[in-house]
């Protein structure tokens, strides 16, 4: 386990997808992804050889910083971000963020599940791609399942996902249209009108014009 992670960048924002969407987040991308979606919107973060190996101390130091200012929970994404050892960065935020009220940051992330769990998460956000299908362990434990839709086969993907998971109670489930894709737009808003286990996740930083 590394006290170093490829870090391509850190800010404070608002959470613009899913459940939590609009609410004060800090997000911690890290570099690395062998998933490998053609539509991905960051590409750049895929090689982990080109961003610089950041020690957790310091990141966990700006967490902090935007936990004082606001920053409700840290949102570690990617890349992949489970494509990292993930176990002393998380044991790291939750000894070193705590707050007036003796509680540390809460702790979210963002994965495709195809990677082995490490690390301790307070939200569980799985977004599994049809050409490398998610363990089950995401299955079973995400608190949200949010499938990216491009074309009709990532709707009978998300079926497929749905019949794997129906039986797992206060699991939230989410459509969200790949940006700038008129088709999947479409198809994910007629798909929620007529599924209503199902919600509408749209990237609402990049409608604001928002990182």
């Amino acid at each position: 386990m590394s006290n170093f992670l490829p870090l391509v960048e850190q800010f404070h924002s608002l959470q613009g997808e899913g459940f939590h969407a609009g609410k004060s987040a800090f997000f911690i991308r890290l570099a690395g992804c062998k998933v490998g979606c053609s539509w991905c919107d960051t590409k750049h973060s895929w090689d982990d050889t080109k961003y610089p190996t950041i020690s957790i101390e310091k990141i966990v130091k700006q967490i902090q910083i935007a936990r004082n200012k606001g920053a409700s929970f840290c949102v570690i994404t990617g890349g992949e971000p489970l494509q990292h050892n993930l176990d002393n960065f998380c044991n790291a935020i939750k000894k070193g963020t705590i707050g007036d009220k003796q509680e540390s940051m809460k702790i979210h992330i963002e994965t495709s599940g195809v990677n082995a769990i490490s690390g301790i998460y307070d939200w569980i956000t799985l977004s599994p791609k049809r050409h490398s299908p998610p363990h089950n362990y995401f299955l079973e434990n995400s608190n949200e399942i949010k499938i990216i839709i491009n074309d009709k086969k990532d709707l009978e993907f998300a079926s497929e996902i749905r019949k794997k998971t129906f039986h797992k109670k206060n699991k939230i489930y989410y459509l969200q249209p790949a940006w700038k894709n008129e088709n999947g737009l479409s198809l994910a808003i007629d798909f929620v009108k007529n599924n209503p286990t199902w919600s509408l996740s749209l990237q609402t930083h990049k409608y604001l014009q928002i990182k």
